[in-house]
């Protein structure tokens, strides 16, 4: 049997005076003609390595992987949902961008969209299109039930529309696109634009392209599969198209692209592979053309391996099934176990989305997201965002995770929300993977103190940054209390617990010590602390002394449960000392703002009424520590270290609340009549007032930075005056509960309304101050932060839990009952 690949049979074609037309002739493709997409074929693409590349906008409307049950508590395959599938998508936009194979961070494609040529020139998704976002399966309510969508890009002066399907294949390593692609006005040809970043990179890439390949062997012939294939380091990506493309180019970006030679209509070039040499690359994949008023039909599958025979095995499992079957495997529809068995377990769910003021759709699609940003081969690895924060300037030269990686702080938030929604396996999973990300005497490189929990971590575990966080340190205790006292954790394993992870904590929110991991060599004597929960600033944190007396208090009930009389003692003495003392170390009597009495953010030292500046950070200059404000007092409240009506916390509001203060020191924002509140005063992380600019670009801080919104404080808000509420002595009677109502419409409602298209919710939103930036963004929309933000689901589906109980989600009973009674 003899082999002809296309391009050597165009080459040869050529060579004979005639042109290299077989690629638009060949039996089965798209029929078009061969100047549109039959090009001059070369064998090597030039211009390695290609532009220095970037990531992609965070704020994505859409996120998702298939469902997989746990085997035993952990992720194997075999179980009742079949292989185990480690692919993650995500979507911005309009198109596909950050799509993972592997571990969660491990990212492998850039982004996938379609250029369109038309009869008054070029468009790209993405740039020249509108879009929205759409849940593909729900129920009669309207509310997701799995993540599996239907994305509509809609060209900008009206010429075509395409609708794509997206979703996984929860038995293979594969992911599914399903699009229609109308011709709206006169006719338009459409090239499928793929840019990888494999290996988590955007360098190093190499890859090659086929439309088709003829088979001949005596009398039989045929054509094989048209192809786009890229690897880097073991790791490979196949994309097969259900019809053969017209015409196929592998190119380095910004120089022998597809889309850079699109500009002129044509693809006048076309490279069957990048050679010897890697970059940064885009694969491009021509259909024939589309006449006005028709529809095409198209189907791809991108299949993953650690080789390109596991890439195309993942893509043949996945044709064989069918793509219809498919899908009904990622929902779970009828016997099959997919996300409606997910969401059906959730039997605090339903009741819980009664208190939202939308039906319950974002709750629904919480439910979804929490569960989603967890890695499928560590179990119970809960990681902050499927994003890296103002993607788009972000250098991807070097492997980065964003924010796809471990935060104790993060994954507390997350793990007491999926417990809330009635979710008993993943917190439970979440908490017995927290040893991992422990400092003892066997981390690496470790030469001081044990005990503390790393300040964030790849979700194997692997060392990112090494700051120390009490808050973080605090909350593993706090939610191994949660467990145990819900009973998900049995008194034996609580005491396995509590020798192994538990005690060398508590010991550490006591005693502190000298660290030796890596840069960091402080000592650190609690609860000071080296960073605060914005993981910037040293000294004396209302938010964080919350946790650390919090995760004392209930370390002592956990030792005292354990047979360590002593060790309980001691740590509700520390727990007391430091209780005592939260308004000396951080409420001033001598501020600048209102009547001069208030929790400041932060004290460098135990004195905060020596007008001490904090120190420099994202851009903004060092401020006196008394003239920044934020919300980090409500944890008091949130915990149970103080009554909501206790003096330093009611006199806190009024300075909190002002938005007569001018923008650099302003908290609050209200957004269309929505609660809105910046981190703290000062705060830099985020777009540039000046000139619109994202955050850090050029790996630089700017003068011009400010922090927007974050949804999360609405919840907090919420959180607080529902516990003010409950506090008053008639709390069953009507007053109260039109208290619980109004509570609801500020406060759920708004943070519904900070929600996009596709019901996610981001890490900040718009607050209307300075340049709007190239996204034109209205007050209230998400930024290019962060979304889907873990947390900010969280905080909703807490919030809208303490609604229907009546009572505090994170409240500690043994810590309400000591200080704030």
């Amino acid at each position: 049997m003899r082999l002809i690949s296309s391009l050597l049979a165009g080459a040869a074609l050529a060579a004979l005076g005639g042109c290299s037309t077989l690629q638009g002739l060949m039996p089965g493709h798209d029929d078009a003609t061969p100047s549109e997409v039959a090009p001059e074929i070369a064998s090597v693409a030039p211009g390695a390595p290609g532009d220095k590349p970037t990531w992609v906008n965070a704020a994505k409307t859409g996120a998702g992987a298939s469902y997989e049950a746990y085997v035993d508590g952990q992720y194997r395959d075999g179980g009742r949902t079949g292989e185990v599938s480690r692919v993650w998508f995500s979507l911005a936009d309009g198109v596909l961008t950050e799509t993972m194979y592997g571990l969660i961070h491990q990212a492998q494609i850039k982004q996938l969209r379609f250029a369109v040529v038309t009869d008054t020139g070029l468009s790209v998704e993405g740039t020249d299109t509108t879009h929205r976002t759409e849940y593909l399966h729900t129920d009669a309510q309207g509310r997701p039930l799995s993540p599996a969508y239907r994305v509509i890009t809609t060209d900008k002066q009206g010429r075509f529309e395409i609708e794509k399907r997206i979703y996984t294949d929860p038995d293979s390593q594969s992911l599914v696109i399903q699009a229609s692609i109308r011709a709206l006005r006169g006719r338009i040809t459409p090239y499928l634009l793929l840019e990888p970043h494999m290996a988590n990179t955007g360098v190093g890439d190499r890859g090659d392209a086929s439309t088709s390949t003829m088979i001949v062997d005596g009398d039989a012939s045929g054509f094989l599969p048209s192809r786009l294939h890229a690897w880097e380091d073991g790791v490979h990506l196949v994309l097969r198209p259900g019809r053969p493309f017209a015409a196929t180019s592998v190119g380095f970006v910004g120089q022998s692209d597809g889309l850079a030679d699109l500009a002129d209509g044509r693809l006048d070039h076309a490279y069957a592979s990048t050679g010897e040499t890697a970059g940064n690359l885009m694969l491009t994949g021509a259909m024939g053309p589309i006449t006005e008023g028709e529809t095409a039909e198209r189907s791809f599958v991108i299949g993953f391996g650690a080789s390109e025979a596991e890439a195309d095995a993942a893509i043949e499992a996945t044709t064989t099934t069918g793509l219809d079957e498919v899908l009904r495997r990622f929902n779970g529809e009828g016997e099959r176990v997919g996300w409606e068995d997910y969401i059906a377990s959730l039997d605090q769910l339903p009741r819980i989305a009664e208190q939202s003021t939308d039906g319950g759709k974002l709750a629904y699609a919480s439910a979804l997201m929490l569960k989603v940003q967890e890695d499928r081969t560590h179990a119970g690895a809960l990681i902050a965002s499927l994003s890296n924060p103002w993607g788009d300037t972000v250098d991807a030269t070097n492997p980065s995770t964003g924010y796809k990686a471990v935060w104790p702080r993060d994954f507390y938030q997350v793990a007491m929300a999926l417990l809330a929604l009635g979710d008993e396996e993943t917190p439970l999973a979440a908490f017995r993977y927290l040893p991992q990300v422990q400092v003892d005497a066997q981390t690496p490189g470790n030469t001081g103190a044990t005990g503390w929990f790393l300040q964030k971590t790849h979700v194997d575990g692997e060392i990112e940054w090494v700051g120390v966080q009490l808050d973080q340190t605090a909350m593993p205790i706090m939610l191994g209390w949660k467990l145990w006292k819900a009973g998900l954790v049995t008194d034996s394993e609580m005491a396995r617990m509590y020798a192994g992870m538990i005690k060398p904590a508590a010991d550490f929110l006591v005693d502190g010590g000298k660290i030796g991991l890596l840069w960091n060599d402080r000592q650190i004597t609690p609860p000071w602390t080296q960073q605060e929960r914005w993981e910037e600033q040293e000294g004396y944190s209302p938010s964080t002394t919350a946790a650390v007396i919090t995760g004392l208090t209930v370390a002592a009930d956990i030792a005292r449960a354990s047979g360590d009389a002593a060790s309980a003692t001691r740590y509700q003495a520390a727990a007391d000392d430091y209780a005592s003392k939260v308004e000396a170390r951080m409420f001033t009597t001598d501020g600048p703002w209102g009547d001069g009495d208030y929790f400041i953010r932060l004290s460098r030292n135990e004195n905060p009424n020596d007008h001490n500046p904090l120190g420099e950070n994202n851009g903004q200059p060092a401020m006196p520590e008394d003239r920044i404000v934020d919300g980090g007092f409500l944890e008091l409240v949130r915990y149970g270290v103080r009554a909501p009506d206790a003096p330093s916390i009611l006199a806190s509001l009024p300075e909190y609340d002002d938005q007569t203060r001018e923008d650099r020191f302003r908290v609050r924002y209200d957004i269309n009549g929505v609660p809105a509140f910046r981190r703290y005063g000062n705060d830099g992380y985020g777009e540039q007032t000046d000139t619109g600019g994202n955050y850090g670009v050029g790996g630089e801080m700017h003068a011009g930075q400010r922090g927007r919104l974050w949804p999360i404080f609405t919840g907090e808000r919420g959180q607080y005056e529902l516990a003010a509420a409950l506090q008053h002595p008639s709390a069953d009677t009507g007053w109260t509960q039109a208290q619980l109502n109004g509570i609801r419409q500020t406060y759920v409602r708004g943070m519904e309304s900070f929600a996009n298209g596709g019901l996610l919710l981001p890490e900040q939103v718009w607050d209307g101050v300075g340049d709007d930036t190239a996204h034109d963004y209205r007050p209230g929309e998400g930024t290019n932060s962060a979304t889907p933000l873990a947390w900010t689901h969280a905080e909703y589906i807490k919030l809208l839990r303490s609604l229907a109980d009546r009572a505090i989600w994170d409240r500690y009973a043994p810590v309400e009952e000591r200080y704030a009674r």
